[in-house]
């Protein structure tokens, strides 16, 4: 790869599906952004059409391996968190486990982040405010250089 080329960044997006859709809208608007320049590999979790009552259990063993293979190819997690959900904290920690940087947003006015997160010194804490807030916090995260998949 030459210095002139750019590698685009695998990123992981977490955010609720079973555990509450109600902020499925901006988690659209947060991987489209992303999508600009980098690559979702999980931009179903911004699909409107998505139900939290969705899924079969048949298929949870196919979900669980899918993401878990994911996680391991991404280079960096973007977590939505004002809606808690048991999956998010189980990606987040499985993401933490494997080395991965993990980048978690969410909604101070809504939410009080779980201490297990906030306190977890791996992961880089981002409360906002309003959905404008978020657009620049992104920005500099996806400027950060993500050394080459080793």
């Amino acid at each position: 790869m030459s210095q002139d080329t750019v590698r685009l960044k695998k990123i992981y997006f977490a955010g609720s599906i079973r555990g509450g859709r109600d902020d499925a809208g901006l988690y659209k608007k947060m991987i489209a952004y992303i999508q600009r320049e980098n690559i979702v590999l999980t931009e179903h979790v911004g699909d409107l059409s998505l139900s939290k009552a969705e899924g079969r259990e048949d298929r949870d063993a196919a979900i669980y391996e899918q993401d878990t293979a994911w996680l391991r190819e991404t280079d960096l997690v973007i977590a939505e968190c004002s809606t808690p959900s048991l999956g998010v904290g189980y990606e987040l920690a499985y993401a933490e486990a494997h080395g991965k940087p993990v980048h978690i947003f969410y909604n101070k006015a809504r939410t009080k982040l779980s201490a297990m997160l906030s306190g977890d010194r791996h992961f880089h804490i981002h409360p906002y405010g309003s959905e404008e807030e978020l657009w620049p916090l992104i920005d500099a995260i996806l400027k950060i250089t993500i050394p080459p998949h080793r």
